[in-house]
Parts: C-alpha cells; structure tokens; sequence
C-alpha cells in the first residue's frame, strides 16, 4: 500500500500539530503547513514522517507552492485538513470592517483558498478528502464573538454544498465541530481596539463574557481527543458529513436544532450575555 499524503494548515500547535503527530505515527507523510514552519520529524515506527511548510493559507500563491511541492515529491496527494484559524473578540459594534475582514480572511476565505487549490489534484486523482475544523459556535451564536461565529457557520454551510458539488468526481468532504478545547487558541484571541476601551458600553459585560468562554476553553477537551476524531475520518474508508468531538457538545449541537430560537438565544444570553 502506498503512503498516504496529506496536507494540514494550522499545523504548528493544538489539535492541528496534535492531528499531524498522530497522523504521522499511523505511517502517513504530513506535510504540517503554518506560517512559523517547523522540525522535521520521523515517525517512531520509521514508515510516517512529518515535513514542515511554510504557508499563509491568505496567500494564494504560497497555497499553490506548497501544492506543487508536494506533487513534484509524492505524484500524489491524498487528503487536506484546513485546520488554520484565529479569534476576534469584541462586540459587534465595536468591530472595524477591518477587524470583520480579518476574522474571516483566514477562518473562511483562507480555508476556501487552500481548498480550492487541492480540488483539481483530486478531481485528476478521481478521489481526495476535505476535512475542515468549524467549531459548536457555529451551531450557537457567541455574543462577543460573533464574526467568529459567523465564519465558522459560513464554512459548515459551505462544506455542505461543497460534498454536494464534489461527490460526483470521488471526493469526500467531513467538518469537525469542536467544542471548548484546551489549546494556544485562547492566549492567541485578539480583541477589537474600540472594545479595550472603558468608554465602549460593552466593555465590563464583553470582558466578564469572555471570560467565562476563556475558563471554560482552558478547562476543555484536550486537543488530542478532537485531533484524534480527525484522523479517523482521514484514515477511514468513508468520511462522515459532520463530527462533533464529546457527547456534551453532540447533546448541545442537536438541541440547537430543535429549539426555538427564542429559548436557544435565552439560554446562551444566561450563559455569556
């Protein structure tokens, strides 16, 4: 059998280096792509290894580098895990068009990028998988957060249509829907510039809001139980549409689904509002 090939964005901590380690020890060749690059490393078995790319999932041309790295040394590539993404923290009145823009310029439009620079590789394969990392907040609206709510559901609506539109040509598209997750992820949030300000009318509700998500992210899964959900559907025969890591967060995403909106949003206001 030969070695699977697979590119992961967001590869140089939390769930995604957690993701491109384990995929290394199960004998696949990860090309792990962030913008800080890495070590290479070897697989304690001999047969994985994980190579480090520098890539801004932002920046087309990169994306395409990478890409054609990879087949020039493989002829092959055989599934990618946009995992890439960052946090914006602030009230939505608070936001900048600028600040709006750069929520979703990796969270969504990057992940599209590197997506679409994948999908002729597998169409000329006749096969090839997508695995994205959304996230439950884009089930449930996150005041404070919204725009990152926002993204996220984007990319959930959009991988839908996306295996829709992709089925025909052998591709398999599965998006991971974590919860609140112990990573950098939470040290690395940034917040708008008017919302650090003690003028804004948000300011001590966004801060006490926030905060609580914060608690509840460092007191999270551990990265390597979601990581470990994405490699199965990798290194499965068929991926499934949507995965939601932890029964918590199954339960959470289902009632979403159910309820009527005025008890959802009244439930979360009592949460985080």
């Amino acid at each position: 059998m030969e070695t699977k090939v697979v590119l992961i964005t967001g590869a140089s901590a939390g769930i995604g280096l957690s993701a491109a380690m384990q995929l290394m020890e199960k004998g696949v060749r990860v090309y792990a792509a962030s913008r800080r690059g890495g070590t290479s490393q070897k697989a304690s078995n001999g047969a994985g290894e994980l190579i480090p790319v520098k890539m801004d999932i932002t920046k087309e041309e990169e994306i395409a580098s990478v890409v054609a790295q990879i087949l020039k040394e493989n002829k092959r590539l055989d599934a990618v895990i946009c995992n890439a993404g960052n946090g914006i923290a602030g009230s939505i009145e608070d936001t900048s068009n600028e600040e709006m823009r750069y929520q979703f310029e990796t969270n969504f439009f990057g992940t599209v990028n590197t997506i679409n620079a994948c999908l002729p590789v597998f169409r000329a394969q006749g096969y090839g998988k997508v695995l994205t990392t959304s996230s439950v907040a884009a089930v449930v609206p996150i005041p404070f957060q919204a725009f990152y709510s926002a993204a996220k559901s984007a990319l959930s609506i959009f991988m839908q249509a996306l295996a829709l539109e992709v089925k025909p040509y052998g591709i398999q598209c599965c998006t991971v829907l974590p919860g609140d997750t112990k990573t950098d992820f939470t040290s690395a949030r940034k917040y708008t510039a008017k919302s650090q300000s003690t003028d804004s009318v948000y300011y001590q509700t966004m801060k006490t809001s926030v905060g609580k998500m914060e608690k509840d992210e460092q007191n999270g899964m551990d990265a390597k139980i979601v990581a470990k959900q994405m490699v199965n559907q990798i290194m499965s025969k068929r991926m499934k549409v949507t995965v939601v890591p932890g029964l918590q967060y199954k339960v959470i995403c289902v009632l979403f689904n159910i309820l009527p909106a005025k008890l959802r949003l009244w439930i979360v206001g009592l949460l985080y509002a």
